[in-house]
């Protein structure tokens, strides 16, 4: 590799306290020549924080293709660009892999930046068997709702995913129907004010939220087991 050119940092940052930045991540934000953000306003917060007065630009999922090319030209040409995503570890369920993937065709050097992670946070506290387990990402919102479920419920692993607000009510219910037996752990806004784990069977989980409404909000990450 060109020694002329810059690096592709990837970047885990805060998931949801501002204060779980590594020591290393909230360096090489200082550090870097640009920092390419799902949402500049969000990780605005972040670098305000830290007192990380490095420019900004976006790139998403909806980026077009030539977004991530201009980033892949900056670096070539001796820029070092740092990737981060709103909360958590680049290229988990977000487009931070298209950048990578890039990357690496055209032989930039990428350093991965570990940190903050929704997986490995609930992860840690299941207390539960977790050497193997599958990661499903987000639920489908309308199509392949059926389909992703019915997946859950073959599984002879524990299986993690994301959910919505708006969805993990009634995904729970589909749950219970095709694996009444189901035991959840649910982590809720992790490392947030309001965190909270709940744990029990699905049914039990199920009629926790119905009575209590006012905490379907926030964001999800479930754990689904035998």
């Amino acid at each position: 590799m060109d020694e002329n050119r810059g690096k592709l940092y990837v970047v885990a940052t805060s998931i949801g306290n501002l204060g779980d930045m590594t020591f290393r991540g909230v360096d090489i934000l200082h550090k870097v020549d640009l920092i390419a953000c799902e949402d500049t306003r969000v990780t605005r917060k972040l670098l305000d924080y830290y007192d990380i007065e490095t420019k900004t630009i976006t790139y998403h999922q909806h980026t077009k293709d030539n977004k991530a090319e201009e980033i892949i030209n900056k670096i070539s040409e001796g820029r070092n660009i740092a990737i981060v995503t709103d909360a958590g570890t680049p290229g988990i369920s977000d487009p931070g892999n298209k950048l990578v993937a890039l990357a690496i065709k055209n032989n930039i050097k990428i350093e991965p930046i570990p940190g903050a992670s929704a997986i490995n946070a609930i992860v840690s506290v299941a207390g539960i068997d977790m050497q193997k387990f599958t990661f499903l990402a987000y639920t489908p919102h309308k199509k392949g709702r059926q389909t992703f479920f019915a997946s859950v419920s073959k599984s002879d692993i524990p299986v993690i995913y994301y959910d919505s607000v708006h969805r993990v009510l009634k995904n729970l219910n589909l749950l219970q129907e095709l694996m009444p037996e189901a035991r959840i752990i649910l982590g809720r806004e992790l490392t947030k004010i309001h965190e909270e784990i709940v744990r029990g069977s699905v049914n039990e989980v199920i009629n926790y939220f119905e009575k209590n409404t006012d905490k379907i909000r926030g964001e999800f990450v479930i754990i689904v087991y035998r």
